[in-house]
């Protein structure tokens, strides 16, 4: 007999090759597993490495037969998205593809379809990290991706598929009764069922996918089957006046066979063709006005008073700016000169291709990043430029090789723009290049199709000229009171606000220092929300932040209604890129931004929130605590505690426990003898201290009270805040120690910074105590709510020193997701307690772990079940 057997393994048939030992691997097929022994560990690397090779091999090549889903007349088409994914309740792997508007469902690579399925009655929903659902109305098949990026990229696919499934074909049918525009404009696939409606061509998907690289600026790209508000009467009958057949006459006049597609080219074949066609304009019929602009408005100003559509768009895609000034008062421009002369297709051929804006010339350019490149620096070598002559001329941004040049090596148009950034802080120590190699002077540009533009200037005033004609051409007109501010950053996004949180709506916003100007879709008028007075400021999922606080409108104020005030904002974002950027700035903006007081985060009062976050926590924790503010706590705690709410106080949350008295207290005193000019300033000082000289007792509080006006508003406010926390404490001074005159003695050095020896400090802080309702003007009803506040610490410190249950602890039942017996946990809460701590404790008595994308709200029933 032979030694070995003749029994052979088809390699389509083979799913895994590994290694199971010394010298021996496992073949795993459909049927059943083999496992060989080799000469040596090398020799079995190399057959594993050898079948591995050959199986993919095989699968790459049964992939292009099975990744193809027979449409109507025949033809195949690839399929948008396939792949291996887990799908529960299969030990291995599936192959998965969709097509069109369905799903297909493989035991493997290599064999014929096991499922399909149809997406008209299908849903997906994202269920974790890397899960989703695919509900039909047989079954739920619950896959899982490799990563979260793949698994949005499925989650995408299948909700194309479904929208296709649900698409209506009455649109198409009707642009396919032209013949040209039964195949692609750019490759010739048949039956095109996506458009770009300012080129008046119809194009494949495949072709779709890539003019939307080339972004809405040059070519806007819809669907014929599922964007049916777009399609009007009259744009239907342009595509039937134009379509491919009179855009190519245009586009593709001269198109070398050896650069055409068709439409088995490959996704970096037409990246190629389409920026080549549309972009550079490479094969088009150049019109013969080309390059004398002013013949060329001239000619687009008659040619729009008539039917000839071709002719238009020879104008307008060879340079005649659609904006072009008339000379006719009535109809100033081209548009009016269409409607007047009652040429309807004329008028809707413009509004597709529409922009505006002023004409300048001249500087320097760096071109784009895309979105992984990450930001650069403010600082640029000037070697790091490259240097071009620009224009900004009827809507578009375009940069030259030099000032002689015709043709453009590149072009932005105004409408692409959805974000300028100005850095406030040209220059930066420490920088490697010397002064003469710098560009400082700079601002960033941010497109639609995540792009972003560096532009760099010598002069700061130039900068700031360009930036703002930039803006004058990009902002909507209600918005155009944000252009008379000297703003960071400008742009437009999506909020929702109020009571309706139903539909994003699109505003328009501008940063400038600590204020964010915002005008809102249905306001008149921007309103300004000061960042520093947020009382929260939270990330949200997705493209999206949270703002919930108070603005600041300027005189006279909007009606209340307007105001933002005790309401939340959320701001949404569409591109990552610039909304990181959105996002990082807001933060930056409302937080503290140096050591005077008027620079830190402040409270609807204007007091700073660092210090009324410690004078609530001792008011609470520490009236009764002997030798308050007198006693030091530990210098590393106080260090590390006015760190933490130097950089945000609003995320600090003081705490008993956590948090001991004294280095609260020690912290209080430490930020005001650090303060940088003073509570009572470097100007004023000196006159505070010579109100003590004045022996008239009135005299010297009507003084007080003068100098109490000329401090700052943010200075006024603290400085009363403060005083009234002393005057508490000293009412406690048979408990803590600390009467008025030692009080004085701790802060008057403190606050006027000086080393202790002069009297005068304490004795202006011992007179601010004693005489402080006629210095600060308080009123009855103010004393009456300090003490009521007084006397609710007190009773609760004594409840909890008498180990009674505090006044506002209380049992009570909390149910998870669903009001049933098995979900209810009983939770005793106190009155610090807040709702995300009740979360958390209920979440750990379940032990339901908290994920990456797991939100969580908690809500108060009463007894009629009303949240």
């Amino acid at each position: 007999q032979d030694a070995y057997s003749k029994r052979f393994i088809p390699v389509s048939s083979i799913s895994r090759v590994t290694s199971v030992g010394d010298q021996k691997f496992e073949v795993i097929t459909n049927n059943r597993n083999f496992v060989f022994r080799a000469e040596s560990d090398a020799d079995r690397n190399e057959w594993i490495r050898t079948l591995q090779q050959i199986a993919e091999e095989r699968k790459s090549k049964a992939l292009e037969r099975t990744l193809m889903s027979p449409t109507t007349n025949g033809a195949a088409d690839p399929a948008d998205k396939s792949g291996f994914l887990e799908l529960r309740g299969f030990k291995h792997k599936l192959f998965v593809a969709v097509a069109g508007d369905k799903v297909f469902l493989y035991k493997n690579a290599e064999v014929g379809g096991w499922r399909r399925g149809a997406m008209n009655v299908g849903n997906v929903k994202e269920v974790d990290r890397r899960g989703f659902d695919l509900t039909t109305p047989y079954r739920i098949f619950s896959f899982s991706a490799d990563s979260d990026q793949e698994k949005e990229e499925w989650v995408e696919a299948m909700q194309q598929s479904i929208a296709e499934a649900l698409s209506n074909s009455e649109v198409a049918e009707r642009i396919w009764a032209v013949e040209s525009n039964r195949f692609c404009a750019d490759c010739g696939s048949p039956k095109p069922d996506w458009a770009s409606i300012n080129l008046c061509v119809v194009i494949c998907k495949r072709c779709a996918g890539e003019h939307r690289g080339l972004g809405p600026g040059i070519t806007k790209v819809r669907s014929l089957k599922m964007d049916r508000k777009v399609w009007t009467e009259e744009l239907i009958e342009l595509f039937h006046q134009i379509g491919n057949a009179v855009a190519n006459q245009f586009w593709a006049a001269n198109v070398p066979p050896s650069e055409a597609i068709t439409p088995a080219s490959s996704s970096q074949d037409r990246r190629r063709f389409l920026i080549a066609k549309y972009r550079e304009g490479k094969y088009r019929r150049y019109h013969p006005l080309f390059g004398n602009q002013e013949e060329l408005d001239r000619a687009l100003c008659a040619a729009v008073t008539t039917s000839d559509l071709a002719e238009t768009q020879a104008l307008l895609f060879c340079g005649a700016a659609v904006t072009c000034a008339t000379g006719d008062p009535q109809c100033p421009t081209p548009l009016a000169l269409a409607e007047k002369s009652g040429q309807r297709l004329q008028m809707e051929f413009l509004l597709h291709n529409k922009n505006s804006g002023p004409p300048r010339l001249g500087w320097w350019v760096i071109s784009g990043w895309p979105e992984h490149a990450g930001l650069p620096s403010t600082i640029l070598c000037r070697a790091e430029f490259s240097r071009r002559w620009c224009t900004l001329q009827d809507g578009v941004l375009s940069y030259y090789e030099n000032d002689r040049n015709a043709v453009p090596n590149g072009e932005i148009k105004v409408e692409e723009i959805v974000c300028l950034l100005h850095p406030t802080a040209p220059g930066r120590p420490g920088s490697p290049f010397p002064p003469s190699r710098r560009i400082e002077s700079t601002f960033e540009v941010y497109i639609e199709s995540e792009r972003l533009y560096l532009f760099g200037l010598e002069s700061p005033d130039s900068a700031r000229e360009w930036l703002k004609s930039i803006a004058k051409s990009f902002v909507h007109p209600r918005a155009e009171e944000l252009l008379a501010l000297d703003f960071e950053r400008i742009g437009r996004l999506h909020y929702k606000g109020g009571l309706n949180l139903e539909r994003a709506k699109e505003g328009w916003f501008a940063l400038a220092g600590s204020t964010l100007h915002v005008c809102f879709e249905d306001s008149e008028r921007q309103e300004p929300l000061q960042l520093r007075k947020l009382q929260e400021l939270c990330a949200g999922p997705g493209h999206a932040v949270g703002l919930g606080g108070a603005a600041a409108p300027p005189p006279p104020p909007p009606p209340p209604e307007a105001r933002l005030a005790g309401r939340t904002l959320y701001i949404q974002g569409e591109r990552k890129l610039d909304f990181l950027g959105w996002v990082h700035a807001i933060q930056k903006a409302a937080g503290s931004a140096g050591d005077t007081l008027s620079e830190q985060q402040l409270t609807e009062s204007d007091v700073p929130l660092l210090v009324d976050r410690c004078i609530d926590y001792i008011t609470q924790c520490g009236l009764t605590s002997e030798g308050i503010y007198r006693k030091s706590g530990q210098n590393s705690k106080t260090t590390s505690l006015l760190e933490m709410l130097r950089r945000d106080a609003r995320s600090v949350r003081l705490k008993e426990g956590e948090h001991q008295v004294d280095d609260v207290a020690n912290t209080l005193k430490r930020f005001f003898r650090d303060l940088g000019d003073g509570l009572f300033t470097g100007r004023w000082g000196q006159d505070w201290l010579r109100a003590t000289a004045l022996e008239d007792e009135e005299a010297k509080i009507s003084e007080y009270r003068r100098l109490l006006g000329t401090l700052p508003t943010v200075n006024r406010a603290t400085l009363k805040a403060l005083i009234n926390h002393l005057f508490r404490v000293q009412r406690f001074s048979g408990e803590n120690q600390m009467n008025t005159h030692n009080l004085a003695i701790v802060f008057g050095p403190t606050l006027f910074q000086t080393d202790g020896k002069d009297y005068k400090a304490g004795r202006v802080v011992e007179d601010l105590i004693s005489h402080y309702v006629k210095i600060f003007n308080v009123n009855d009803q103010e004393m009456k709510k300090q003490q009521d506040e007084i006397m609710a610490i007190m009773k609760m410190r004594e409840a909890a020193s008498s180990g009674t249950q505090q006044a506002g602890d209380f049992i009570c039942t909390v149910y998870l997701e669903e009001k049933k017996t098995e979900a209810e946990q009983h939770v005793k809460i106190p009155a610090t307690m807040t709702a995300e701590e009740l979360t958390f404790e209920i979440l750990d008595r379940r032990k339901i772990v908290m994920k990456e994308k797991d939100y969580w709200s908690c809500f108060e029933v009463n007894e009629r079940e009303e949240a």
